[in-house]
């Protein structure tokens, strides 16, 4: 039986090209995007209050209460990531990968209770037709609006990008916060535009969509969390690459067994091959050892295997 050591490898699970790339400081990216995703918010927060209560448009203050719940997220997604990178310890013997989906769960939460918290607001506005009496929305609401989509989406590309090169959930879930954000100033805008052309329940509306958006990607961030924390198996695909790596290893005459679990942004694989019966057991674990070798080296997110033999 063959297991591998609590550090996984630093080998992309792309292509083998990628082998030779080396991967980014972890602790220095997770710095890195969490002050352009604390700083960013904090200004777009800032100067979307000031264009909703000076441009009269309760879309642009809903889609300022985002922002700053997304200065509370990007903290949180921080602070995940920093304690999953200890060490593993006696309390803690395989890591501390899961405060990571557990950063992610708290990431949904705040979405899920940011957007009901939207959506009930318009909804008062919507039945008491409390935007009958509301000021016409100004161009700086608009202004404001292009502003957000602008700065939001480009905050997406960039945390998605580095969520992916450290393999981080904590900072993926981060990054479809800052997506929600630019989906919900474009329901803003559209709202603003509306109520400035005469169909005053647009801004109010735009509110609710708002709400809709912001629920949607709260339900995703929270079923991904929820999955990494209950040992939920890996999709077919990743499994079949798997299989596929330990079958043409040579020595294996069939696989009786393949299990996986997600632990965190990680992965435990558990096997049982089948190899000739009169073999001795050194030869058997050297094949076992080899079809090991193979999957840690394919996939650097499987960070603990176990390859039991089965006499054929």
């Amino acid at each position: 039986m063959k297991t591998n050591d609590e550090t996984p490898n630093n080998i992309p699970n792309t292509t083998a090209s990628d082998c030779a790339k080396p991967m980014p400081d972890r602790q220095k990216v997770t710095r890195q995007v969490a002050s352009v995703g604390i700083g960013g918010n904090v200004f777009l927060a800032a100067f979307k209050l000031f264009a909703g209560l000076f441009g009269n448009s309760t879309a642009m203050i809903s889609d300022a209460v985002h922002s700053l719940s997304d200065v509370f997220a990007t903290a949180i997604a921080f602070v995940g990531v920093r304690l999953a990178e200890r060490e593993a310890d006696t309390d803690h013997p395989y890591g501390h990968e899961r405060f990571e989906s557990i950063a992610s769960l708290a990431l949904g939460l705040i979405l899920m209770f940011t957007g009901l918290a939207i959506g009930y607001s318009s909804l008062e506005s919507i039945a008491t037709r409390a935007y009958l009496d509301e000021a016409m929305p100004s161009a700086i609401a608009l202004v404001a609006a292009v502003v957000s989509i602008v700065a939001k989406e480009g905050m997406f590309w960039y945390t998605r990008h580095w969520a992916r090169a450290i393999n981080s959930s904590a900072f993926m879930a981060d990054a479809w916060h800052h997506r929600s954000d630019a989906l919900s100033s474009v329901g803003a805008l559209a709202g603003i535009g509306a109520t400035m052309l005469g169909f005053k329940a647009g801004d109010a509306i735009a509110s609710l969509v708002i709400c809709v958006i912001i629920l949607k990607v709260a339900f995703d961030v929270l079923k991904d969390s929820l999955s990494s924390l209950t040992d939920t198996a890996c999709d077919s695909a990743f499994e079949h690459e798997i299989r596929d790596i330990i079958q043409n290893t040579p020595g294996v005459i069939r696989i009786d067994n393949l299990r996986t679990r997600k632990f965190g942004n990680k992965v435990y694989v558990d096997a049982e091959i089948a190899v000739e019966g009169s073999q001795s057991l050194f030869e058997a674990h050297a094949i076992a050892e080899a079809a090991h070798d193979a999957v840690e080296a394919r996939f650097e997110d499987v960070k603990h295997i176990m390859i039991h033999e089965n006499p054929a």
